[in-house]
């Protein structure tokens, strides 16, 4: 009997538990090579996301204002973010207040840009806005976003690579 459990104390410990203080330092080593790999090129990706959104948030007011035009015939186009906008729990869309677009998106701010309307142009002898501009301009240029994005009426997105409004740049 006292062979028996000596064989199994042998065999206990034969069979490895967890790992070896080898196998977890190629871990930690293989950790930190990646996160010095990744580490500078954070700022780029921030400044990729931030362009990205920004231009998909002019994709979005552009949409909110074909809506608007529709809805409000009379108005024409929106010349202010904040007419885009509204909140839903205070009632009915109305024309200063038409709820086509989130709140942050509404207030001129979003993911490292600054969102504008204007200039806008009304029709000779009315109050109907016919044309607008909506621009995406970086808060913090170099830092937050590197282009300054604009878009007309038509759908035309256009970009600024000084990151102001001075944009040029057929983007596709």
């Amino acid at each position: 009997m006292n062979r028996t459990n000596s064989n199994c104390r042998t065999r206990r410990f034969l069979q490895p538990n967890g790992f070896t203080l080898m196998e977890l330092l190629i871990v930690m080593a293989i950790i930190t090579i990646l996160t010095v790999l990744a580490i500078p090129n954070a700022p780029k990706l921030f400044k990729y996301a931030h362009e990205m959104s920004a231009k998909k948030s002019l994709q979005t007011i552009q949409q909110a204002e074909m809506m608007y035009e529709g809805y409000y015939p009379n108005n024409g186009f929106a010349c202010n973010l904040a007419f885009l906008g509204g909140d839903p729990t205070a009632g009915p869309p109305t024309p200063t207040a038409a709820q086509m677009i989130k709140q942050d998106l509404a207030s001129g701010s979003k993911s490292g840009y600054t969102f504008t309307i204007g200039p806008c142009t009304k029709a000779t002898g009315s109050e109907r806005i016919t044309s607008y501009a909506v621009t995406a301009v970086p808060e913090t240029p170099g830092k937050s976003g590197d282009l300054g994005f604009c878009l007309d009426q038509y759908a035309t997105l256009k970009s600024d690579p000084t990151g102001g409004t001075n944009c040029t740049q057929l983007i596709q």
